[in-house]
């Protein structure tokens, strides 16, 4: 039975689900710190120099690393270099938007493979948004190049409550008894991580985008709604219960306003995407132009306005939706201010589909953050715009469910 074989296998036991976990060890040995000899393995993973030759013997056979010759050595009998295989195995992530999915493939060393964006989706909690979900996953498995044996994991973003280490979801897809990742698991035949949606995308950015010596960073997932990951001393940071991070939901406002929540006054009902969208058609109802308000065709309807929608027209000068972006990066910016006097950040990155918007949401959060926050807190707090985009959440998830798997946390 091979590596691959014996890890999705849940009735090893004994001797035999010992050496997964050493395997593991020497994997992830190998994948943080690059090539290294036996004898450096040894070291690291506390086992003799017959044991760990015959489990990278095995890793070997089974295509997860390679000999990479011999090592230049001040004396003696020179010792062999042994390093992970980049293409062995590969890990699937896939991103669930409100309208859209975002699925990608990276390899071992954490290489975006392959990616296909904004496949056209509507989530809703129901059998048939499941279904077609699942749909779309084996449709993308398909058509890879590689072979479905060599997808090692599969992580999966959610919005909503998650908690990553069962595999529930408490907002979507909650509607079965078992877990959702078994569910996934037992559809797809990978194995299958659950995480939510901006504390995937923050870990995407964290490990491949804009983060590099900071250790303390927030990350906003500002979209139709508001969603945060929180980086404190270089550890993705969950909470008692895993749902650290609902930044949305702060009350801030004295509105109201129901929230998704069921609550009032949270920062989602005056700062979020529903909220533009919202306020938007609010202000064309009463008389406000804007290009997306078609006067001469009969088949023009307010429903057809979006966020979406909005935030192209604003990347097109359109006057409404730069102002009401405007007040929404005012309000954000209030809430932001709260959380750099709270957290000291070193860096906040603002991401999510109303980062798209630029300058025009930057200025004024920068400008609210100034006004409500400590002058010597925020001193030492950069903003900027996620780097990844669109792809944060796919890579994050490739990247938790690489690391989980294999131990690399």
């Amino acid at each position: 039975m091979t590596f691959f074989e014996e890890l999705n296998n849940e009735n090893t036991y004994g001797v035999a689900l010992k050496n997964i976990q050493l395997k593991k060890n020497i994997i992830s040995f190998l994948c943080r710190n690059g090539s290294y000899t036996i004898a450096d393995v040894c070291k690291e993973v506390n086992l003799s120099v017959p044991k760990v030759t015959n489990l990278i013997s095995e890793l070997i056979q089974d295509g997860l690393v390679e000999d990479l010759g011999k090592v230049e050595s001040t004396g003696g009998r020179k010792p062999n270099l042994y390093g992970m295989v980049g293409n062995s195995v590969f890990f699937l992530g896939v991103d669930i938007k409100q309208n859209h999915i975002n699925i990608g493939l990276t390899d071992l060393q954490k290489n975006l493979i392959e990616i296909k964006e904004n496949i056209p989706y509507k989530l809703t909690n129901s059998p048939e948004s499941l279904i077609d979900l699942i749909d779309i996953i084996k449709n993308f498995i398909k058509n890879l190049s590689i072979k479905k044996e060599k997808i090692l994991g599969l992580g999966v973003n959610l919005s909503g409550r998650i908690n990553h280490d069962t595999g529930y979801s408490y907002s979507f897809f909650n509607f079965n008894e078992e877990p959702l990742s078994k569910s996934l698991e037992k559809e797809l035949s990978i194995k299958t991580f659950l995480e939510n949606d901006s504390r995937a995308m923050a870990y995407g950015e964290f490990n491949s985008g804009l983060v590099k010596e900071e250790k303390n960073v927030l990350f906003l997932n500002l979209d139709h709604g508001i969603g945060m990951g929180v980086m404190i001393n270089s550890q993705l940071y969950y909470g008692k219960s895993g749902f650290a991070g609902e930044f949305g939901h702060i009350p801030l406002f004295n509105n109201n306003i129901i929230c998704q929540c069921g609550k009032k006054g949270c920062l989602e009902t005056e700062g979020s995407g529903w909220a533009l969208t919202r306020n938007f058609k609010e202000k064309v109802e009463a008389g406000t132009s804007s290009i997306l308000v078609k006067k001469n065709d009969p088949s023009f309807s307010l429903n057809q306005i979006d966020m979406d929608s909005i935030i192209e027209a604003a990347n097109k000068d359109d006057v409404l939706a730069i102002d009401l972006i405007a007040d929404l990066g005012d309000k954000l910016g209030r809430g932001i201010a709260l959380l750099i006097n709270i957290f000291n950040p070193e860096l906040v990155i603002v991401g999510g589909s109303l980062a798209k918007t630029g300058e025009y949401l930057i200025l004024p959060i920068k400008s609210a953050i100034n006004k409500y926050s400590l002058s010597l807190v925020n001193s030492d707090t950069k903003i900027k715009i996620s780097l990844l985009g669109e792809k944060s959440g796919v890579i994050g998830a490739c990247l938790l469910a690489r690391n989980r798997l294999l131990n690399l946390d």
